[in-house]
């Protein structure tokens, strides 16, 4: 479904990309879970939602799918279907993704996805449930939903929902997707994650002195066209990974320079420009309602 699903009743709302800046695994929890430090930077690019309300109480999910995921473990489904519960509404919602940011790549396309329809429901039913309960049902979907329902980018710590705004300079990355999709839990399994790595202060992120990746070493010696990827992006800069996924970057502190350098890269790489933003494209669609 494209653009012209605005008409007939349908909405349309951004659903923006994230990368991790840097990602530090510090210690694990007594349940089982590890405790990360990390800074999530909101981009200019990502997928879009198209929303319609229903009267029967409904939630259809419309156009193509990711494969192997049925309709029920949909995140944007499960969005849905959790505010509905939990505001114990009985309107329904069509939905319809139209999908940019790659899957696996640790760009956050199906947190944000499920922010997207946590948000933009609340707004189309009616609801009004305020950011913190619609963070904290985020959570429940994942740990990287809460970032993008508060629409601003953050340090984090705990297993990423304990969120703290952060003012970032402007800055332009070059993106590249190696097409590898590795499951979270396996990466969480290697023997080669460091787990217990010393907490990073602010101080030392701001003075550029922490950008390191747990998961960058086990993946480039896991995946080869991750490592083929790095050794391409070296050519024009730092090369950095993003989240748990097999997504790569380079930061750019001007537009120009990030297409120069894009353009430098071989064309058979799936490479883009992507912008940091202070503030999602989310909550600028909503502003403007």
């Amino acid at each position: 479904m494209g653009r012209s699903a605005v008409n007939g009743g349908w909405s349309e709302w951004p659903a923006p990309a994230k990368l991790n800046l840097f990602l530090r695994i510090t210690g694990r929890r007594n349940d089982g879970y590890h405790e990360l430090q990390t800074v999530f930077r909101l981009l200019d690019w990502g997928d879009r939602i198209f929303l319609r309300s229903r009267d029967d109480g409904r939630v259809v999910r419309h156009g193509d799918r990711l494969p192997g995921v049925e309709d029920a473990a949909d995140l944007a489904v499960r969005a849905a279907s959790l505010l509905k519960d939990a505001a114990n509404c009985t309107q329904g919602a069509d939905i319809s993704v139209e999908k940019h940011i790659p899957a696996g790549g640790g760009f956050g396309g199906g947190s944000s996805d499920a922010a997207t329809v946590l948000c933009a429901l609340d707004r189309l039913w009616g609801l009004d449930m305020g950011e913190d309960r619609l963070a904290a049902l985020g959570l429940q979907l994942g740990a990287d939903v809460p970032v993008f329902v508060r629409g601003r980018s953050a340090w984090a710590e705990g297993v990423g929902e304990r969120l703290e705004s952060i003012a970032l300079p402007p800055a332009w990355y070059v993106l590249v997707d190696p097409g590898i999709h590795v499951p979270t839990a396996a990466l969480f399994q290697s023997p080669d994650l460091t787990r217990d790595s010393p907490p990073a202060k602010m101080a030392d992120f701001a003075a550029g002195t922490v950008l390191d990746n747990a998961f960058e070493t086990v993946l480039r010696r896991r995946e080869p066209a991750v490592e083929a990827v790095f050794a391409e992006l070296a050519r024009i800069g730092l090369p950095r990974l993003t989240g748990t996924g097999s997504g790569c970057f380079v930061e750019f502190a001007q537009r120009d320079a990030a297409q120069d350098a894009l353009a430098r890269l071989p064309r058979r790489l799936r490479a883009w420009v992507a912008a940091g933003v202070s503030d999602s494209p989310l909550h600028g669609a909503m502003a403007r309602l």
